[in-house]
């Protein structure tokens, strides 16, 4: 077990999707996996363990913003030996053509900043979904009922933006929308040689307001998590 997850090694599976919310995670858990158990509970991030189709998988919270998800990354990555990591969660749409309730797949992942920003220096490294997984997903994505955008995000590190300025030139730009995790998720995958993707819902709406109201968001995420469980375990 690690500081802040508390599992034994043999608890967690190789292929571990993250949400930001420990509860989504048991929700998502007790929905999709057969004989899903808590493995840990350590600061009430929760982690579950179970099957799905006969293959092991891990739903692990990660909580908010990518300082979090660095955290959880990489003790999966280092002490649980994970190889697949998927982000599903909510994520705020950006572009007129990008819906509420529609499904994104993260292919790059803008930002201004992230706990690896460090490392690089002058270097603007660019965080990128594992192309395997992004086809298997997007493969997946043909057989729900929603609308699904392949393309860049924006991960920012601040959930109260002030700077419509920088929002209006991303979206000039054709970033589809902003969430908070996925780019130092790509990153941390990216040093350690394992593979990553983000799969989330468009919960809100950053040009109309419009908003999923909170009795519905669980229910409304089922397509990005049978997404994300499909690409994990494609041929």
């Amino acid at each position: 077990m690690t500081i802040h997850i508390g599992a034994q090694k043999d608890d967690i599976a190789e292929v571990v999707l993250m949400p930001g919310d420990p509860y989504r995670a048991k929700w998502a858990a007790e929905t999709f996996l057969d004989d899903a158990k808590c493995v840990h509970e350590v600061r009430g991030m929760l982690g579950f363990t179970g099957t799905w189709k006969g293959n092991r998988v891990t739903i692990q919270g990660s909580g908010m913003g990518m300082a979090s998800m660095s955290i959880y990354a990489n003790e999966l990555i280092r002490d649980y030996d994970a190889q697949t990591l998927i982000r599903i969660g909510s994520i705020g749409g950006m572009q007129e053509r990008v819906k509420v309730r529609d499904v994104i797949l993260a292919m790059t992942a803008t930002t201004v900043s992230t706990p690896s920003s460090t490392i690089f220096k002058e270097l603007n490294f660019a965080p990128c979904a594992d192309f395997g997984l992004l086809s298997a997903a997007a493969e997946a994505a043909k057989k729900v009922d929603v609308g699904v955008h392949v393309g860049n995000i924006y991960s920012s590190d601040t959930f109260y933006d002030e700077r419509p300025d920088l929002n209006k030139e991303m979206q000039r730009h054709g970033v589809l929308g902003v969430e908070m995790e996925a780019a130092e998720l790509y990153t941390v995958a990216a040093r350690h040689g394992r593979r990553a993707l983000g799969v989330m819902t468009v919960s809100d709406h950053l040009l109309t307001g419009e908003a999923l109201p909170s009795d519905q968001r669980e229910t409304s995420f089922g397509d990005m998590i049978d997404i994300a469980l499909t690409a994990a375990f494609a041929e």
